[in-house]
């Protein structure tokens, strides 16, 4: 799992979705098939969303004002703040672009959602591979070795009651 997941990451980086796609399907039936493949809090593709967020703010700065190119503004004020984005990085956009009116078309094309970046698959309880049918033996042992210690409990109360009365 921790290989296809760089992988995943490793294409993210690239910037080929239809490669990412085709990495996020193999990582996601592969924890779908094996039990105890955990993806923790999910696999985030940070890169796409850089790549989306910057395509959107260079789609709306191109867009015109009366004040200018605002976005462009935004950016100078904040970008030599910053060594990498952020979520500081985007408050200090929005401040800016809050300074000038702006149409609320504009604004809300820059709001992107990061959740829809976010992967997580979960695995399943059982799965018919070594380490399910080993979890199948190891129940069925231990029920053997319950019923094997209730029927000797058992035995050893009907023997003590049968010669209690000798």
């Amino acid at each position: 799992m921790i290989e296809r997941r760089a992988a995943v990451l490793t294409a993210d980086g690239v910037g080929n979705n239809e490669t990412t796609q085709n990495r996020l399907y193999d990582l996601q039936r592969y924890v779908s098939a094996h039990m105890n493949t955990d993806m923790g809090k999910g696999i985030y593709l940070e890169s796409a969303y850089n790549r989306d967020y910057n395509a959107l703010l260079v789609k709306a700065s191109n867009d015109s004002n009366s004040n200018g190119n605002i976005y462009k503004k935004a950016q100078d004020v904040c970008a030599p703040q910053f060594d990498f984005y952020s979520s500081a990085y985007l408050q200090c956009t929005l401040n800016e672009l809050a300074k000038y009116p702006a149409s609320a078309s504009l604004i809300n094309s820059v709001n992107l959602s990061p959740s829809a970046y976010l992967h997580v698959f979960s695995s399943p309880l059982w799965s018919s591979d070594f380490a399910g049918w080993s979890l199948v033996v190891c129940v069925v042992i231990l029920i053997m070795i319950i019923a094997r210690l209730t029927s000797v409990g058992i035995l050893e109360l009907l023997l003590r009651y049968q010669y209690k009365s000798i």
